[in-house]
């Protein structure tokens, strides 16, 4: 097992060390000076810039007020106009990341047992061992927006998602990709299955799509995913919803053993290098999910069996893959196109001209591409 990576601050009789936690893999601040209700927001945004954590010594609320205050001044900074939505895109990311570092320099300290030693603090123990796992003994801080994420989680985890194609709820895990998008859903929910005995939905993630396809009256569902939080999320989903005797979960990276008529596959939408661990179900590296997927469909399906692949088009209209590189991809892999259904998004952010990835949001088609073998 590798060892913790740890933080350092002065005390007056000498230096302390934490654990340091960073769901993000983002590695400790090298330097760290502990701050309290005194401090003021400007002073507190200058150090964050220069590197400088703040160890937060006061109220928990004020910590809050003071990342709020924080933020507004990171989001202050002018921004030259992009000019093409390659450069929004790139753009947009390179500010997040430089927001992200600057807002994670405020870090907020936990006992051993995961209590929050501060004034006016909540208890996030829950949140803590559902992100962490069960306390040990050592003490050791997090980024107060890190933080505030994880009770975030745990409240979606607790409430759930409403899927109306699915007539109930699905309840997600931290780190693992919820299925708020839902028109992804709807076009699974309507496509003619080609068969009832057999499906493997591949990169199951909340479970979500196996549960659809139970409900849908699907005997038989393989659902794999690599990451042991999305296989604990999805057979807690599928125990809730009584389908788990139809849903067999396997750690798999990509393709269960065998043949099915139906394989199913949702992977991450953009091409592009995630900045942390958990932004893996958002972006796919070099595509490797979706041409990992293509390239072994046509040995995993029976014959005259379907491979159903998810896919938006924002990575086009990004300029991240062309429709050409796609169907190249489609074709060199052995794949015929049977059909295709097409949706619209129904999220906020495609009709808010302030988002500045507005243009590709707005222009954006969803698919479930219907594939089959040659």
């Amino acid at each position: 097992m590798t060892t913790p990576p740890t933080l350092t601050w002065p005390e007056a009789d000498g230096p302390r060390t934490a654990r340091w936690r960073s769901e993000a893999a983002v590695p400790p601040p090298k330097r760290v000076v502990q701050a309290d209700d005194t401090i003021t927001a400007d002073a507190a945004y200058r150090l964050a810039c220069e590197g400088t954590a703040l160890l937060w010594r006061g109220d928990f609320q004020n910590a809050r007020q003071l990342l709020q205050a924080v933020t507004r001044r990171a989001e202050r900074k002018p921004r030259k106009p992009p000019t093409t939505p390659l450069d929004a895109f790139n753009q947009h990311r390179l500010t997040q990341s430089q927001k992200a570092r600057v807002l994670g320099m405020i870090l907020i300290p936990l006992d051993a047992d995961y209590t929050i030693p501060l004034r006016r603090a909540p208890d996030v123990r829950d949140a803590c061992v559902e992100t962490y796992g069960l306390p040990g003994d050592d003490t050791s801080a997090v980024s107060l927006r890190e933080l505030l994420g994880l009770i975030g989680a745990h409240e979606w985890r607790k409430k759930g998602v409403e899927i109306p194609a699915l007539g109930d709820r699905i309840h997600p895990h931290y780190g693992v990709f919820s299925p708020v998008r839902g028109e992804y859903v709807d076009l699974v929910a309507r496509a003619p299955l080609p068969s009832t005995e057999l499906a493997f939905d591949i990169g199951t993630g909340t479970g979500v799509l196996a549960a659809l396809l139970a409900k849908r009256g699907v005997k038989r569902i393989v659902a794999t995913d690599q990451d042991p939080r999305a296989l604990e999320c999805a057979r807690e989903n599928l125990t809730r919803l009584g389908v788990q005797s139809q849903v067999e979960i396997v750690k798999a990276d990509l393709f269960p053993e065998g043949r099915a008529p139906l394989v199913i596959c949702n992977p991450p939408w953009v091409p592009a290098r995630p900045a942390s661990p958990i932004e893996y179900a958002v972006y796919d590296p070099d595509s490797r999910m979706l041409l990992g997927f293509l390239a072994g469909l046509a040995a995993h399906l029976t014959p005259d069996g379907e491979g159903w692949l998810i896919l938006s088009d924002f990575a086009e209209h990004l300029g991240l893959r062309s429709r050409d590189m796609l169907m190249k991809a489609i074709e060199e892999s052995g794949l015929t196109v049977a059909g295709r259904d097409d949706i619209r998004p129904r999220h906020p952010k495609a009709a808010d001209p302030s988002d500045p990835l507005h243009a590709p949001r707005a222009a954006e088609i969803t698919s479930l591409w219907r594939l089959k073998a040659r």
